[in-house]
């Protein structure tokens, strides 16, 4: 039988495919042992990703200690879409989003954005960045991994709606669920009419990656 609640602070979280038997990757396994230092019979939190947790015991395998539980949805998901940006970049931003608490994740190409990925650059990025946020996800414990969504062109990604970051925007509010940040080059007046409202992340102007964060950040402040 399974009870409502987040997991403790405290005892390392680590994702799992199956928590009636919980089982460790060797890339977990060994983060555990030699970077965090846990000993056989130390706690641990094993999750899921998707909202399920449990708490359990180090050992040759993972013992569970405890009932599963179970972390309710966000009544309302928050999306951060943001221009791709170079290097990187775009990593920080998914494990930062992952951090604050976004709940989808989705890089876009946009008319004055620099970096163009082709099919399988993106691929490998979509691989990339959901190691990212599961690794990120595990240190800052959430029972809900975020939903990375396949990089898009911007047209395609505006179809969801939402409302764009600019400089001459209104503060966000609790009725802002997605929100989209552009490349360094700006928008171009073709993407201002597909989102003709704005929010601002501030008085001054931010690096692209920043924004994004700031964006995530602002979001999640809101609910």
């Amino acid at each position: 039988m399974s009870s409502t609640s987040r997991p403790p602070i405290g005892p390392p979280l680590v994702y799992v495919e199956d928590l009636g038997r919980p089982e460790l990757t060797d890339g977990d396994r060994h983060h555990l042992d030699r970077v965090l230092r846990v000993r056989p019979g130390d706690p641990i939190t094993c999750a899921d990703g998707a909202g399920s947790w449990r708490p359990g015991r180090m050992g040759p395998t993972l013992e569970p200690d405890g009932a599963v539980q179970k972390e309710p949805p966000r009544t309302s998901s928050l999306t951060v879409c943001f221009a791709l940006v170079k290097g990187a970049k775009p990593d920080l931003v998914v494990q930062k989003l992952t951090e604050v608490g976004i709940d989808v994740i989705v890089g876009f190409v946009a008319d004055r954005s620099v970096v163009r990925w082709d099919d399988d650059k993106s691929a490998k990025a979509l691989q990339r960045w959901t190691a990212v946020a599961r690794e990120s996800g595990m240190q800052s414990r959430r029972a809900w991994l975020p939903v990375i969504e396949p990089v898009g062109r911007f047209e395609s990604v505006a179809e969801r709606g939402g409302t764009r970051a600019d400089m001459d925007g209104r503060k966000v509010a609790p009725s802002d669920q997605c929100v989209f940040v552009g490349p360094e080059g700006g928008w171009s007046d073709r993407e201002r009419e597909a989102l003709p409202g704005s929010v601002s992340l501030g008085p001054h102007v931010l690096r692209a990656e920043t924004a994004a964060i700031v964006a995530g950040a602002l979001l999640v402040s809101q609910h």
